[in-house]
């Protein structure tokens, strides 16, 4: 069984993180992060399980654990910028940290606008280490015309870009 890490920060987003770890197909054993802030919104808002952003010794945070790839959606900018910088100070963090030195895939989905110069700048240095920089930001060209549609549009296109099969929206010259 592949196995995924999923992690979700910031407080807002939440709902397309829970719906990409409700679309990923059954192959995939899925482990969940959340960051604190986030947590007081799952918790009112989905049914997840989830590992202790705070105890850095869980299994995620460890290069012989063996996840496959990481995706972190939404991705806050707190989240973002510690990943560039090497900041380890949680299990999220830690979790990127690892997929980094280990050279797995990463993909971050930051979820705020616009973005400041400092933000570009750790966007840049993350995607010089192969960091997939994948914010949530529609294709006109998918007819999309209801929030469902949207939401399935990012959804497979995250998945296309960590090479997961997925038929969740139309690509360019489909009918």
């Amino acid at each position: 069984m592949k196995k995924i890490i999923v992690g979700i920060s910031g407080a807002s987003g939440v709902e397309l993180g829970k719906k990409f770890i409700n679309n990923l197909p059954k192959e995939y054993e899925v482990y969940t992060i959340i960051s604190e802030s986030a947590k007081k919104v799952a918790e009112k808002e989905c049914n997840f399980t989830l590992l202790d952003d705070n105890d850095i010794s869980e299994r995620t945070a460890s290069g012989s654990f063996g996840a496959e790839m990481m995706a972190i959606i939404p991705c806050s900018m707190n989240s973002l910028s510690k990943i560039a910088c090497g900041i380890a100070d949680n299990l999220l963090t830690r979790s990127a940290s690892v997929m980094i030195k280990e050279r797995k895939t990463l993909l971050l989905a930051p979820r705020e606008m616009p973005y400041s110069a400092i933000v570009l700048d750790n966007m840049h240095k993350l995607s010089l280490s192969n960091v997939i920089i994948a914010p949530p930001v529609l294709g006109f060209y998918a007819n999309i015309s209801t929030l469902e549609d949207m939401e399935n549009f990012l959804i497979g296109r995250w998945f296309d870009l960590l090479g997961i099969s997925n038929s969740l929206y139309k690509r360019w010259g489909e009918q």
